[in-house]
């Protein structure tokens, strides 16, 4: 599942022992997996760090803890170690962590969360925005909720309409229309107060 080079578990080796702490390890996670802002987190880890969940790499000196959760999206993951005059530099390769886009037999739920991760909500984050997928009815509509900048936005009906719902029926066969499900008078930092949306020239997935 894990690849980790000799030079990589020389180099952690070294850097647990200066800690001379007993049973510490290295704890390795997904950031934001399945989104194109993913990133892998490396941290050392006692005992008393993990949750109990975690996946286990024995390696020469000392145990490498995968996150559960991040297990699907570090699978095939290669950790090596390359020094130099300077000091070194850590590698570490993850072709999995930003996703797989899903196969054609995949449900359309599978599908909406796809493109909401990869295509929209990387542009609504130019504004501190996002949308999370709350249900796809059994004739294809979908239901979001918006965050972030987007929660109260005054452009957020022309987001969804013009944006939002244009990229998802394009992109997702067998949806038929999408619907908001915020409560948006609840929105305490919205990019764009309410009321003041129609005096806006911000692009229809950049405003909300």
């Amino acid at each position: 599942m894990i690849q980790i080079s000799e030079a990589a578990q020389t180099h952690f080796r070294k850097l647990i022992e200066r800690e001379s702490a007993p049973g510490l390890g290295v704890r390795l996670s997904a950031r934001d997996p399945g989104t194109p802002r993913a990133d892998v987190r490396l941290e050392f880890a006692g005992s008393e760090d993990l949750t109990g969940d975690e996946w286990a790499i024995d390696c020469e000196g000392f145990t490498l803890w995968l996150d559960a959760p991040s297990v699907p999206f570090l699978d095939g993951a290669e950790i090596d170690y390359t020094a130099m005059a300077t000091g070194g530099q850590l590698q570490i390769r993850a072709p999995k962590i930003k996703g797989v886009a899903p196969a054609d037999g995949a449900s359309i739920v599978e599908r909406v969360r796809w493109t909401i991760e990869q295509d929209i909500n990387p542009q609504l984050a130019q504004h501190k925005g996002h949308v999370s997928l709350q249900e796809v009815t059994a004739d294809g509509v979908v239901l979001l909720r918006f965050g972030g900048g987007c929660h109260g936005c005054g452009m957020a009906d022309v987001t969804l309409k013009q944006g939002i719902e244009k990229t998802l029926m394009e992109k997702v066969a067998g949806v038929i229309a999408v619907r908001d499900a915020t409560d948006h008078d609840t929105g305490n930092a919205p990019f764009i107060p309410r009321g003041a949306g129609s005096e806006s020239g911000a692009s229809p997935l950049g405003a909300a």
